[in-house]
């Protein structure tokens, strides 16, 4: 008998059976394939890696600006993806069988179903657990647009193994796993597409900072079809070929060499044996209360197959965390999501945290304070040559943080201030207070928080200011 048994091998799986192994739990770890996840196998890292390999190209070209002459920059796919699968194997053994099994996990690589209360079948022997955690992630959805099917198309679980750099790449869907490779082949010498059938890009991003983003990338040379259905798809030759439908119902046609569908994700809840249990499940994965419990007793979930959970990696480890605390100890604590923040990792990086500024304004109406820094007037960006962006701070009538959008180099880095100030309900005087090291481009929180300060210098207090200080 196992205190907690955990299915699927991604971040929230091996989060609950380390912290439990850690507390001195008897623990299960069912992995049918690779240990690691989407994350270190087909997504954040892998993706990071390739997006590194197209910053450096990137840089390449664009080195003639600080007196550094190169030769005309040859990009070598081949080598770039070994970049890649070399990053991967040094993050691998991390995440390890080996590495888990001396944490004193039993781990099994093989399918795992559900077959009873608190027993799970493996390999065609039954393991009983007093607690179960269902973590077995999500896939790539792919969409049912007419043709699809009969052309070759990647997905995330196979753009890191394409073996030749397209000449002309299309990609469907302009979020954030799209935009982020569709930046990164553009840079390796891609010319690239992006289909979008929402109008706005970025929708779900602060307006000001989304146009922003787009305008930098349309820069680069990356073509956005905004509000536009991808109608059908078709081979001719080599050739795939895209029918684009937009709202007015007109119709043009793309072309190019290589398709990449990115969006959205599929909950991996298939086979598992829910159904036998009566575990509730929608289109979104298995529904959980606020603990991670599901409906049925001694049975929880966590990571990418909660049903309307935020899909980040960071979420499934605060989710494991939480399920751990619920599913071990007594009572039961709600799992707490008002301050995550998140990262597109395009160049400049778009990091943001708690409420847009159309958001607050709703939220909040007229008191709602935005104060503002242009990354590119901070002398170490100045220094450094790197791109504009923008450091956008939304507060409420007291000036407490409610939200924090920044796009510019390193933003996924400095996001966390930002999320500290909204997390513990910090002013924007109390973020200015903090001396901030020079040169760095962190100084542009510390000067957009300033800005509320000269706001409101004003009237009264600016003249018994003039007062104090010509008193003698």
């Amino acid at each position: 008998m196992f205190d907690i048994l955990a299915i699927g091998g991604g971040t929230a799986g091996l989060v609950t059976a380390a912290g439990a192994a850690g507390l001195g739990a008897r623990v299960a770890l069912i992995e049918q394939d690779r240990m690691g996840g989407e994350c270190l196998w087909n997504g954040c890292v892998p993706s990071k890696a390739l997006i590194a390999a197209g910053k450096v190209a990137h840089n390449a070209r664009n080195a003639r600006k600080f007196g550094v002459e190169l030769a005309p920059v040859q990009v070598h796919l081949d080598e770039a993806l070994a970049h890649v699968r070399n990053v991967q194997a040094r993050i691998a053994p991390h995440d390890s069988p080996e590495r888990f099994r001396g944490l004193g996990v039993h781990v099994v690589q093989a399918r795992a179903r559900l077959v009873g209360a608190g027993e799970v079948e493996v390999n065609g022997t039954r393991l009983r657990a007093r607690n179960i955690v269902v973590a077995t992630g999500t896939r790539p959805a792919v969409p049912p647009i007419p043709g699809l099917v009969d052309v070759p198309f990647h997905t995330n679980e196979t753009i890191f193994d394409i073996e030749t750099l397209p000449t002309t790449l299309m990609v469907i869907g302009g979020g954030p796993i799209g935009t982020e490779l569709a930046q990164t082949f553009a840079r390796l010498g891609s010319k690239v597409h992006v289909i979008e059938a929402l109008p706005t890009f970025f929708a779900r991003e602060d307006a000001e900072i989304a146009a922003r983003l787009q305008a930098q990338l349309e820069a680069e040379g990356l073509t956005f079809h905004l509000g536009a259905q991808a109608a059908s798809v078709r081979r001719e030759g080599s050739a795939t070929v895209v029918t684009l439908k937009t709202a007015d119902g007109s119709e043009r046609e793309l072309r190019g060499d290589a398709l990449l569908v990115a969006v959205g994700r599929r909950a991996n809840i298939d086979d598992l044996g829910l159904e036998s249990l009566g575990v509730r499940t929608d289109r979104g994965g298995i529904i959980t209360d606020g603990a991670l419990r599901t409906n049925v007793s001694g049975v929880f979930a966590a990571g990418d197959v909660v049903s309307g959970g935020l899909k980040f990696t960071h979420v499934a480890d605060h989710m494991a965390r939480g399920v751990l605390r619920n599913a071990l100890f007594p009572g039961s604590s709600r799992l707490d999501y008002s301050a995550v923040p998140w990262v597109t990792y395009t160049d400049p990086e778009l990091a943001r945290v708690g409420l847009t500024e159309l958001e607050a304004r709703e939220k909040f109406g007229s008191g709602v304070g935005v104060w503002r820094r242009e990354i590119g007037a901070v002398d170490r960006v100045i220094a450094d040559g790197g791109p504009s962006g923008l450091v956008k701070i939304v507060t409420d009538r007291k000036g407490r943080v409610v939200g924090g959008h920044i796009l510019g180099p390193h933003a996924g880095d400095m996001i966390g201030e930002l999320t500290i100030a909204l997390k513990h309900k910090l002013t924007v005087g109390q973020l200015g207070a903090v001396i901030h090291p020079y040169p760095t481009t962190a100084e542009a929180i510390k000067q957009a928080s300033e800005q509320r300060v000269k706001a409101t210098f004003t009237g009264w207090k600016k003249d018994l200011v003039r007062r104090l200080v010509r008193r003698g």
